[in-house]
């Protein structure tokens, strides 16, 4: 059975950092594209970040220049590393393949005040 499991959320404040990692079991996902998704309340999930199989990332006009997408096939990891993060980013965030294949994780709580 496939589980993605996303970590590494929090409650920061405007201006501040965090990295989230995702880590998935019973498969391996070194040949997918992946990407990180976010849903904020009361709006529709969003891809915020993707990166190839051979490390090639892609952003969100939103995010860009922010964020950073890495990924260790080795270890079957992607990170997020999320910087000057602003409010509108408060969001539960997501992994999963792009275009998305697995089963949705529980996500990530992350919460930037003002």
């Amino acid at each position: 059975q496939v589980q993605l499991v996303e970590s590494g959320g929090g409650l920061v404040q405007a201006g501040g950092s965090l990295r989230l990692s995702c880590a998935a079991s019973g498969t391996t996902f070194r040949f997918n594209a992946m990407g990180w998704y976010r849903q904020a309340p009361g709006k529709r999930r969003e891809l915020v970040a993707r990166i190839t199989s051979g490390g090639s990332p892609n952003y969100a006009d939103s995010v860009k220049g922010r964020f950073t997408i890495s990924r260790d096939n080795a270890k079957n990891t992607v990170s997020l590393q999320m910087n000057s993060l602003k409010p509108e980013d408060t969001a539960v965030y997501y992994c999963n393949s792009f275009p998305t294949f697995f089963s949705w994780g529980q996500g990530t709580q992350v919460t930037v005040s003002s």
